[in-house]
């Protein structure tokens, strides 16, 4: 038995599932995961010593890579200082400053722990602004594990949701409009019905949790305008793609203005953080202004807001989209190549570093057409990959992260697994 297969063991005793988050359980790919030792740049080393290629990078925040120095500097620094205070810090201020500086729409903003706390307080903040309850979502668009946010489809478009998990009772879910992603329809009649008591609508400007995919035609302006003609509110969850397609977001690359928006993971570094903002008007509707209660013991961590500002000045200090395009770019005409080589009419989709390869020829632009992909051979293909020494994500409804300390070479070595996976189908 491997040292992976051991903790896992031990993990299984005393952790539910043998893990913290539900995806590293490799369920979807009919295994077990292995355990991260370290990792360092574009690597990761498992507790056996085998060293990865990673696109996972932490689930995107390690735009920069595992463990850069420039961050690990700014984090010793910060722990020499103390871990955690309860009181303002000077650094909090820094990193609300450089989120208004680069986030279009955001001209106030407030750290959280995490991206389900900055969805969470972004929702209660909508209805308390708006002093209305309804919240309309897309299927497919993840928002954390929030209870009004857990929802399946109803058995029509405008249904209410049912619960997506036990624990959550019916009635936290019957305040939320499910809808399909970019279906324009749906959403005239949920607002012809509904549009008094909508306070928002909350999207994943590019559903990055069911794969990737992307709005068609002018999706988002299109709920940009219905939401101001009915007057709620347009909340953009950019907690993947924020500050990762580019240096403002989806957002900024569309040149449209969401009255919120929800951010995370690169803004940490590698360490726990959200954040949720947008118009002045509406922020101050927050305590200790308004009357909209948040508030969280280690929100502004000092040394979560090292890391996060370190990792966003060094972004800001290189050419860092245009490599990460490029990376990206490469990526994709190697895959594409060999697709065809093979006579596979597969679905490849990428917005800069993020990217996902589909198991179908069919498109994809919502969580049903995303259902369509292949599972066998996407479970072939996982675990191939893996013996190669390359580490996708053990599931096909996620998103690969390229980082800037993926080289050329790297890319080309991928490329070539690819190859050698695909003869192997």
């Amino acid at each position: 038995m491997n040292q992976s297969a051991k903790l896992f063991s031990r993990a299984r005793a005393v952790i539910p599932g043998g893990v913290n988050s539900p995806v590293r359980a490799f369920k979807n790919v009919d295994g077990d995961p292995f355990f991260v030792q370290s990792a360092k740049g574009a690597y990761i080393t498992d507790a056996d010593g085998r060293q990865l290629i990673d696109y996972i990078g932490t689930w995107g925040p390690a735009i920069l890579g595992h463990a850069p120095t420039p961050v690990l500097n700014a984090v010793h620094a910060a722990v020499d200082r103390g871990l955690s205070y309860g009181t303002p810090t000077p650094i909090e201020v820094d990193m609300a400053e450089m989120i208004v500086k680069l986030v279009p729409s955001v001209e106030k903003v407030r750290m959280v722990s995490s991206g389900t706390e900055a969805t969470m307080s972004a929702i209660r903040l909508a209805r308390g602004y708006t002093g209305r309850k309804l919240i309309i979502k897309f299927i497919g668009c993840y928002h954390g594990h929030v209870d009004s946010l857990l929802v399946a489809a109803g058995s029509g478009a405008l249904t209410f949701g049912e619960p997506d998990s036990a624990g959550v009772p019916r009635e936290m879910t019957n305040l939320t409009l499910t809808l399909p992603f970019n279906d324009k329809s749906a959403i005239d009649q949920a607002f012809a019905r509904h549009g008094d008591d909508i306070a928002a609508v909350i999207l994943e400007p590019f559903p990055a949790n069911a794969g990737l995919y992307f709005p068609k035609d002018d999706f988002l302006y299109y709920l940009r305008d219905i939401t101001k003609r009915y007057g709620a509110l347009l909340i953009f969850d950019e907690v993947m793609t924020g500050f990762r397609v580019s240096e403002g977001g989806v957002q900024k690359v569309f040149n449209i203005t969401p009255d919120l928006t929800c951010m995370g993971k690169v803004i940490g570094g590698g360490l726990p953080v959200g954040a949720f903002g947008g118009k002045a008007e509406i922020m101050d509707y927050l305590s200790p202004l308004g009357p909209v209660y948040q508030a969280g013991t280690l929100s502004g961590n000092p040394v979560a807001m090292a890391a996060g500002l370190a990792q966003l000045n060094e972004l800001l200090s290189q050419n860092a989209y245009e490599k990460l395009e490029s990376l990206g770019a490469q990526l994709e005409d190697g895959i594409k190549s060999v697709l065809k080589k093979f006579n596979k009419p597969y679905t490849f989709h990428r917005a800069g570093s993020m990217f996902c390869l589909f198991f179908t020829d069919k498109e994809v632009y919502d969580l049903a057409s995303a259902q369509q992909a292949n599972l066998t051979e996407f479970k072939a293909f996982f675990w191939n990959m893996l013996a190669q020494g390359v580490y996708f994500a053990p599931s096909p409804y996620e998103t690969g992260f390229i980082s800037l300390a993926h080289s050329s070479t790297d890319i080309e070595k991928t490329i070539q697994a690819v190859h050698h996976s695909f003869a192997q189908l």
